[in-house]
């Protein structure tokens, strides 16, 4: 095995980048803001400050919803599960119980894959 980083960072595609850092800040509480530095804009999620190792971009969703990134809930997965149908997106799974503690899949605007986690108590 190496020592070497697995991920270096992950992106998502969406098609309207304002509209999808409005749904990922309400959904989960971020406070992230488009940045304009680099060729492409994008919004690194939860905030340049407190990066998850991935951002937003403007591209092509995938047509079956891509690889699925599963986002940690700062409060309960039922309250997360609330807020992505209020802002416009959708849960496509109940809640699924692991050691670790609990998620639901969903998806954004565009439908890409989004997982729910609520960690165990």
């Amino acid at each position: 095995m190496s020592d070497r980083t697995i991920m270096a960072w992950g992106e998502i595609p969406v098609t309207d980048l304002e509209k999808s850092v409005a749904f990922y800040n309400e959904v989960f509480g971020y406070d992230m803001k488009i940045d304009t530095s680099g060729p492409n804009p994008m919004a690194v999620l939860g905030s340049l400050e407190n990066s998850a190792g991935a951002h937003l971009y403007p591209g092509k969703p995938a047509a079956d919803g891509g690889n699925t990134i599963h986002l940690a809930l700062t409060d309960t997965l039922e309250a997360g599960i609330d807020r992505v149908w209020k802002a416009g997106g959708k849960v496509v799974s109940p809640p699924i119980a692991i050691p670790a503690g609990r998620f639901a899949y969903a998806q954004d605007l565009d439908g890409n894959s989004i997982g729910l986690f609520e960690g165990a108590a």
